[in-house]
């Protein structure tokens, strides 16, 4: 059997996925798409996640961030720098926001590539 690689994923299949992964946001995400702003659909998806930690829903979030990494990995060059830059990037407010155990919970379920991600942001930040 032969396999089949998958098509990387651009900006343009990114917002499709996202609607679908973000039923509250389609009508948000289809507006700005049309506006052709991916950083503020990326903005979108955050704002929703920290709503979301503001009501402890925290196996929501994780299931968004895996959700999050899988479009990561599977994503262009493009799509994976806004996700590193405003997804992950996102993460210091997260912690600041939530409460201790919120987030080292999070940050349990959050993988592998997202926390070196984060870790290596963090480290850049304290030397600036």
């Amino acid at each position: 059997m032969m396999k089949v690689q998958m098509q990387t994923i651009n900006q343009k299949i990114a917002v499709e996925y996202l609607k679908f992964f973000y039923p509250p946001l389609r009508n948000e995400i289809t507006q700005l798409s049309v506006q052709d702003n991916f950083a503020g659909i990326m903005q979108a998806t955050v704002n929703y996640l920290k709503d979301l930690l503001q009501e402890s829903k925290i196996n929501i979030i994780a299931h968004h961030i895996k959700l999050m990494d899988w479009l990561y990995r599977n994503g262009n060059s493009y799509v994976k720098a806004m996700i590193e830059n405003l997804f992950v990037r996102s993460f210091e407010s997260f912690k600041k926001h939530a409460k201790i155990q919120h987030w080292k919970l999070l940050y349990q379920y959050m993988p592998v590539s997202f926390q070196i991600i984060y870790n290596e942001q963090q480290k850049r930040d304290q030397m600036y």
